[in-house]
């Protein structure tokens, strides 16, 4: 870590923040602040849940944006999509001059432009880090690709923390057009089970089906992937289809159909909103625990 750096700022405080985190080790730098929306909820349980995530990890909570930011060198944006732009706006308000302004939100190359564009007039660097896979359980080594005309001076530091960043352009939304248009197949397939399965399993031919699936591409193990699917919608859904909304709109701005990403949203947010535990359970427990909780919404 080079020596100039001495704080470290989250906007947004979940999974990726933490597994960064835990990657790094709290001592990485003298000074790292964190402020997440749930420490402000009216949901006593939710706030004190937050808190003491931050406390377990050596983070510092703070009341605000503007107070997380206060000094920060480095700046990490990790929140949901749908949340992105206006962290992004809020933040141009507080971020230190020359200060970079890590994006690593799945955002439309369109929507990351405009957050750019606050930031950089604030005086910051903003680099567009588009997070390539889940962080479990690379944590810190996860791939992300920067882009933007800041990536190749944020990129030794990222690598001094461990980190390992690839550069796809020094145009802002590069590497985000990967994410996003990588998301119509990845977060496109969980629904696709999902709408397969749950329809299978009503119908009592599921098993039938992924059997004949698994002739037809060997080696696949749809029972398998069909539980694991289930599992991330049901844990993910709600940050899924925030982030699928953002992909049904880079499809938009390249002048294409975007029934698909459309269509995935509307899965991702129908199992998410649900809130089930997925336990540690096979598919087709997975599946009717998704049908009975449907069917008494």
């Amino acid at each position: 870590m080079p020596n100039d750096i001495n704080t470290i700022a989250f906007l947004g405080f979940g999974e990726a923040a933490q597994a960064f985190l835990k990657g790094w080790g709290s001592d990485i730098v003298p000074v790292i602040r964190a402020f997440d929306i749930k420490t402000t909820d009216n949901n006593v349980a939710i706030r004190d849940a937050k808190n003491a995530e931050y406390v377990a990890t050596g983070a510092t909570g703070a009341v605000s944006n503007a107070v997380a930011l206060s000094g920060a060198e480095l700046v990490f944006s990790l929140v949901t999509a749908d949340q992105a732009a206006l962290v992004a706006q809020d933040a141009a308000a507080s971020i230190t001059k020359g200060a970079f302004f890590f994006d690593c939100n799945s955002c439309a190359p369109g929507t990351k432009r405009r957050s750019a564009e606050l930031i950089e007039a604030a005086g910051g660097r903003y680099v567009d880090m588009a997070v390539m896979a889940p962080v479990y359980p690379k944590l810190h080594k996860t791939p992300i690709l920067l882009s933007g005309p800041h990536a190749e001076d944020a990129k030794p530091i990222l690598e001094s923390m461990g980190m390992e960043p690839g550069i796809s352009g020094d145009t802002v939304g590069a590497g985000s057009a990967i994410k996003m248009v990588r998301s119509i197949m990845m977060k496109g397939l969980e629904a696709l089970f999902a709408e397969c399965v749950l329809a299978g399993r009503r119908a009592g031919v599921d098993e039938t089906v992924l059997a004949s699936l698994d002739k037809t591409y060997p080696g696949f193990d749809f029972m398998e992937k069909a539980g694991y699917m289930l599992e991330r919608s049901m844990t993910h859904g709600i940050r899924r289809a925030a982030e699928m909304e953002e992909v049904a709109l880079t499809v938009e701005e390249l002048g294409l159909n975007n029934g698909m990403a459309k269509a995935t949203v509307d899965w991702q947010r129908t199992i998410g909103a649900l809130k089930l535990d997925a336990g540690d359970f096979g598919y087709q427990k997975r599946a009717d625990m998704i049908l009975k909780a449907m069917s008494e919404k």
